[in-house]
């Protein structure tokens, strides 16, 4: 067998597309595609079970997971790994995580573990999920695909009010401040969210590197473009008012009926379809299997300055550990804690 592929968020609008793609060119795949609610009602995951149903000899399966709960993580890591040794499952081949939230309509929202829920559903959860897996690929590696995005970068996103920046007390990032500006503060915690990925993939690289059992494993952040037709323009955004505030607006009169007209001052700006087929081809293709770092499109790129300060990653890396709750029993990456 090829080898396994989990992809989270795989109801999200890059993902249903990411994941035809992957039927149709990658069907050798075991997939386990983890989604937030798997009930009948849930009209994405719906459109989910629509595309596996296309491939009758499809060896995929839908998995609730609660992003939102460290405890549900961390047993559902647990789970994949015994059905890995078990032979349930081939080992490991790409963790694709493409799941994430953002907020900027509301103060800060805490999950049940204390931590920003943006904050711990696109980062913390995802580590605890790679970290608890790394053992269970097999003995060529793979691939781990995280998001990223241009609002990483100061002055990288036409939303941006604040620049990102990773504070010096990193508690702040899971515990941030309540400030009076709703949007301009929710897109700044967004874009943080996405230097924070970015910065801990580089010291993720770092360690696997170091590891001779796991040195076959490369990370990438890959930023996939500004997707116009995305759901998440219409969640937890202001959807009435004047863009770019006004997403809804945004996306219906702008983005959509003028797209080619934005390319010309954006070449990102694309829709969620092609996006999908290049994170299939990042993490499968095997002219990228010695690839790690930063990506735009299917493009190496250069993350940001900061993302890049070993200091920082450092710090973050440790941090991030902790937000996990990872321990050295957990994980077979124990260079990470020396």
């Amino acid at each position: 067998m090829a080898g396994t592929v989990i992809f989270t968020g795989a109801n999200c609008s890059l993902g249903i597309p990411a994941i035809n793609h992957l039927l149709r060119k990658y069907s050798e795949y075991t997939l386990i595609l983890t989604v937030r609610d798997t009930s009948e009602t849930d009209v994405n995951t719906n459109r989910l079970r629509d595309v596996i149903s296309q491939y009758p000899q499809a060896k995929a399966s839908i998995c609730q997971l609660d992003l939102t709960d460290l405890s549900s993580v961390h047993e559902f890591a647990r789970s994949i790994a015994d059905g890995i040794a078990n032979g349930k499952y081939p080992s490991i081949r790409a963790i694709i995580c493409a799941a994430y939230r953002w907020n900027f309509v509301r103060d800060p929202e805490l999950t049940v573990d204390g931590l920003e829920e943006g904050l711990q559903i696109s980062h913390v959860s995802h580590v605890a999920l790679i970290l608890r897996l790394l053992g269970s690929f097999g003995p060529k590696g793979g691939r781990i695909l995280l998001f990223s995005s241009d609002t990483h970068m100061p002055g990288g996103s036409v939303g941006e009010i604040y620049p990102p920046s990773l504070p010096e007390d990193l508690e702040l990032l899971a515990k941030p401040i309540a400030y009076e500006d709703r949007f301009g503060r929710g897109f700044q915690r967004y874009a943080n969210v996405k230097l924070v990925i970015t910065c801990w993939m580089h010291a993720l690289n770092r360690y696997l590197q170091k590891d001779e059992n796991l040195k076959n494993i490369a990370a990438v952040a890959m930023n996939p473009g500004n997707l116009v037709d995305s759901r998440s323009l219409s969640t937890n955004t202001p959807c009435n008012g004047p863009p770019p505030q006004g997403f809804k607006s945004l996306q219906t009169f702008i983005l959509k009926p003028f797209l080619p007209l934005h390319r010309l001052r954006d070449p990102t700006i694309r829709t969620a379809a092609p996006a999908g087929v290049d994170v299939t081809e990042l993490a499968l293709n095997p002219a990228y299997v010695d690839e790690r770092g930063y990506f735009t499109f299917l493009k190496k790129d250069q993350s940001s300055p900061e993302s890049r300060d070993e200091e920082k990653q450092q710090a973050l890396w440790v941090k991030s550990l902790e937000w996990a709750r990872i321990t050295k029993n957990d994980t077979a990456l124990t260079g990470a804690f020396e």
